[in-house]
């Protein structure tokens, strides 16, 4: 017998998810089956049961890392000589070579003493800075304003005070470490790109103002390495500043093409991490073939500077047609290119408009991912576009926002 109190919890959730709709926020996900051999195409499956071929215009497998044949050919051999998966936890049976090998690598890439891979980007970040938070008594965290929300997991996990500082803005970040007791231990926690804005990080400056207040610094790296640096190492191997970073975060879901996240810093800091980390020691391990494949991905990288230059090429001619066209986008250092729309049911519309009538995906980035008014379309040019791929694709832009009525004005700060 039902209980006359009792709430109408699918009423209530779907209430939550209609005002979603409302509001321009809901999400939904198109269904892509990628083609191997030809990235950035894709076969986009239709709720119709129609198939067709479209172009991926949003994708962070930023140098085509995950259609790779060394890569791939990595991931096949895991798999003949060791299976699908790994067998548990790495506590447990799950640690195997492989795990070793892509632990080295990293380590050798950011010029550390050790590393610790982790199942995701995400598992790493709440992990470590959880953990390290924790662990450090009376701790106070210092976190940029638009730090992922990973980040900003793991910050509140730890239970330790957290200051935000405005985004990027080292004169307020000063402000409260100079407010804070020289005797506490700190952390400033803050990313290299900032993957909705396309900036990024002064980190030089950051740096120095760890060093000057005796704080660590916890470096996300994860839309940066790959990408940046001679061997790949990110943004502080890139402007030379690696030595000086305490912790480095990076993940191999993004320019290695594949999954999963690690930290890399000295050993104390990485055992305590390995130790202690609940994301760490209570997640299945990362199966053999992901591993070989991210070895592959990172070892590839170290030597080759192709795909790096073909990126950045693209980059540059797809911002530079954007400026000669006057279309709004926010003009970051990064190979990220935000195109603000600034209102949520016509960034939606805009998207399906794309994706229904010129075979070009892209997902709309809505509140709260990003505020309300600056609803916008995060554009990545990867190394596997063609030159031809960009012209067409600013070409529909500029139709569209002419067509629609959109706002035409210089770049976005």
């Amino acid at each position: 017998m039902t209980s006359s109190i009792r709430l109408d919890y699918n009423e209530f959730f779907q209430s939550k998810v209609d005002a979603l709709k409302a509001d321009g926020r809901y999400r939904t996900f198109a269904t892509l089956e990628r083609i191997a051999g030809q990235f950035p195409k894709a076969l986009h499956h239709s709720p119709d049961g129609s198939i067709k071929e479209v172009t991926i215009w949003c994708s962070n497998d930023y140098l085509g890392m995950g259609q790779n044949p060394v890569v791939l050919e990595a991931m096949h051999t895991a798999i003949d000589n060791s299976g699908a998966g790994a067998g548990g936890t790495r506590n447990i049976s799950g640690t195997t070579k492989y795990h070793v090998d892509l632990e080295n690598s990293v380590a050798d890439l950011h010029g550390k003493e050790a590393a610790l891979v982790f199942s995701s980007g995400y598992t790493a970040n709440e992990g470590s800075l959880g953990t390290l938070a924790k662990l450090l008594p009376d701790c106070v965290i210092y976190s940029d304003a638009l730090n992922h929300a990973s980040m900003i997991h793991g910050m509140r996990s730890s239970g330790a005070e957290t200051k935000v500082f405005r985004h990027n803005d080292v004169e307020h970040l000063e402000e409260l470490l100079k407010a804070t007791d020289v005797r506490r231990p700190k952390i400033i926690a803050f990313e290299s790109v900032y993957s909705m804005e396309g900036d990024i990080a002064p980190i030089a400056e950051i740096i120095a103002l760890a060093e000057k207040y005796g704080a660590m610094t916890y470096l996300d790296e994860v839309h940066g390495v790959g990408l940046y640096g001679p061997r790949g190492g990110g943004v502080a191997e890139e402007r030379g500043l690696m030595h000086r970073v305490d912790i480095v975060e990076g993940t191999f879901g993004k320019a290695y093409g594949l999954v999963g996240g690690y930290i890399a810093g000295s050993k104390p800091v990485i055992d305590a991490v390995r130790s202690f980390a609940s994301t760490f020691i209570f997640t299945t391990s990362l199966p053999p073939a992901i591993l070989a494949g991210a070895y592959a991905s990172v070892e590839y990288l170290k030597n080759s500077s192709i795909e790096r230059q073909r990126q950045r090429n693209n980059v540059a001619h797809f911002k530079k047609i954007l400026n000669r066209d006057g279309l709004p986008y926010m003009q970051g250092e990064s190979h990220i290119v935000p195109l603000v729309v600034g209102e949520a049911t016509c960034c939606k519309m805009l998207t399906d408009i794309l994706l229904n009538d010129y075979g070009i995906y892209v997902q709309p980035i809505n509140y709260p991912t990003v505020p309300k008014g600056t609803e916008r379309m995060r554009l990545t040019a990867t190394a596997a576009h063609t030159l031809e791929d960009v012209y067409k694709f600013t070409g529909i832009l500029k139709d569209l926002w002419e067509q629609n009525h959109l706002q035409h004005h210089a770049a976005v700060a």
